[in-house]
Order: structure tokens, then C-alpha cells, then sequence
């Protein structure tokens, strides 16, 4: 069998984006909601999708949050958009799908919780996590466990990561920690490009593994010198970054992969479906990339 892992957090902000504003009858902004729902029911219906979990940021703070106080938080983030995550996690559930709605954790964490779970079963043939998120790369594993981008329908397996970033699945989160993920907002440290990075890290794997001898790397790095000795002044930084970039993979979101096969909509998913369509559009929102 296949296991689909969703991104819902990542999809809710790609059709709040791209589609026009729609309000149900008692105002709500819904037009996310419904492309959401609409997206997952194709996968479902076209024969693509039979078992699937979706994990959304129902809190965007996390307790990365408290880690470093420039990390991402709902700051900026439209209060329509917002207002439809518990909206999107009551009709995921309405229509029989399992939704890991995260608060303390982030939706990342789910999903790389999701997958290590899903691929410790001998049934599970792949598992596809659903997600352009470059930080979910770390937990592709060979063939078995890979991304896909639904909107290139671009699929990265181990290879393509070492093809995209230089380094296998176990050193992005080195790897992050020392170019930094504006989308997460942490600056990584000065110099440190994702050509030097990968040079550096395609020969020792993790951050402590570096030698502090620049001239023991025999790696391709521009100004290496300098890097050397950002590293060796800002190592605690690194590992702070590294720490925020690594995904948290051992949440306990199931037991069997059985749970996540889709058997049908709930009672519920009718009604809520009806009131979702009975809205009217506005005009389309304002081009803007995910967070």
C-alpha cells in the first residue's frame, strides 16, 4: 500500500492564494476550505490516494518559538487565512480523514512522525509526504519514503535530494542550520552558501564532525579561512539552528497505518459540505508565497 501524508498547512495557504474569497451564508471566509477539501478529494476519488493523513499548524507558534525568538510566528499571516485552519480541520474530519491538528508541535513534526511510522510496516510499499517544505527533505529514506510537490508533481527521492541540496537526507538539518530558512526566520551563519555548505558537508555528514582546520576539509569552499573561523566562533548558533531545523519524529500519532485508510465521509461531512457551497466570491486575493 501507499501512505499520502499531507502539508494541510501548506496547501491552506496555496489555494488562499490562488483562489477567489468565498463566504458561506453566515459570512465565514470558506474559499481555502473548500479547495483544500476539493484537492484531497480528487487524490481520493481518482484512485491516487486510499490511505492518508493530513497535518495542519492549528497554532502557528510552536516551541521552536521559544528557542529562538526570531522564528516564525502568525504575525503577518491574513486573518481570513487564519480563521481557517480549525474550519479546514472540522471538515478534513467530516469527510473520514485522520487531520493531526499541532499546537505544541508543527505540522512538519507530524508528518515526519507520520512517515517513520508509516515505514516501520512491511505492507507500506511508499510514502508519499505531500509537501514543497525543503525541511522535510531530511526525512526521505532511498525510494520508499519521498516528497511530492502537488503543484509541479515533482517527486524527490534520496537521490533528488543529494541532486537538489549536495548532502543526503541526515545532513539537512545541518545543512539548514548553517544557510539559514528565511521561511522560518533563522539567519544561519555569515558566509556559509549552499555551495560551500554542501561541499563542506557531502565530506563530513554533521556540524562537530567539521574539523576546525579549514585545511583539512579538501572541500570545495569559497573563502574557507574565514568559514572556519565563523564556525568555530558561532558553533553554539549552529547547533541552536540545527536544533530548530530538525524535525521531531517520534510523536505518537497512530498505531497501525490501518488507520489512516479512508472508509467515506462521516454524517456530519453533508451538511457541512452544503453550507460550504452556499457562498458567494469576491474578487481573487493577493499573490503571495507560503509564510
Amino acid at each position: 500500500m501507499t501512505i499520502h501524508l499531507i502539508d494541510g498547512t501548506y496547501e491552506l495557504f496555496r489555494h488562499f492564494f490562488a483562489l477567489p474569497s468565498s463566504r458561506d451564508a453566515s459570512g465565514r471566509e470558506v474559499a481555502a476550505v473548500r479547495g483544500v477539501i476539493a484537492s484531497v478529494l480528487g487524490m481520493i476519488r481518482g484512485g491516487e490516494a486510499t490511505h492518508i493523513g493530513v497535518a495542519t499548524d492549528h497554532v502557528i507558534e510552536s516551541f521552536r518559538n521559544k528557542l529562538w525568538r526570531g522564528y516564525k510566528t502568525s504575525e503577518g499571516v491574513p486573518a481570513p487565512l487564519l480563521s481557517q485552519f480549525p474550519l479546514l480541520e472540522e471538515a478534513l474530519t467530516a469527510m473520514g480523514v485522520v487531520v493531526w491538528p499541532m499546537v505544541e508541535w508543527e505540522a512538519d513534526d507530524a508528518l515526519a512522525s507520520a512517515a517513520r511510522l508509516a515505514s516501520r510496516d512491511a505492507r507500506v510499499e511508499r510514502v508519499v509526504i505531500c509537501t514543497p517544505d525543503k525541511d522535510l527533505a531530511q526525512s526521505v529514506a532511498g525510494t520508499r519514503v519521498v516528497l511530492l510537490n502537488r503543484r509541479s508533481r515533482e517527486v524527490m527521492d534520496e537521490g533528488g535530494v543529494v541532486r537538489k541540496f549536495g548532502v543526503p537526507p541526515a545532513s539537512i538539518p545541518d545543512y539548514l542550520a548553517l544557510v539559514g530558512d528565511a521561511s522560518d526566520g533563522y539567519p544561519g551563519l555569515p558566509g556559509w552558501g549552499p555551495k560551500s555548505t554542501a561541499a563542506v558537508l557531502a565530506r563530513f555528514g554533521h556540524l562537530e564532525h567539521i574539523p576546525a582546520d579549514w585545511r583539512e576539509w579538501h572541500a570545495n569552499a569559497t573563502n574557507a579561512p574565514r568559514l572556519a573561523e565563523t564556525l568555530s566562533r558561532d558553533m553554539n548558533k549552529a547547533l541552536l539552528f540545527r536544533d530548530l531545523a530538525t524535525l521531531r519524529s517520534d510523536l505518537p500519532l497512530f498505531k497501525k497505518v490501518d488507520e489512516l485508510k479512508w472508509t467515506g465521509p462521516t454524517p456530519a461531512f453533508a451538511a457541512l459540505a452544503a453550507q460550504l457551497e452556499h457562498g458567494h466570491s469576491r474578487k481573487p486575493q493577493p499573490k503571495r508565497a507560503k509564510r
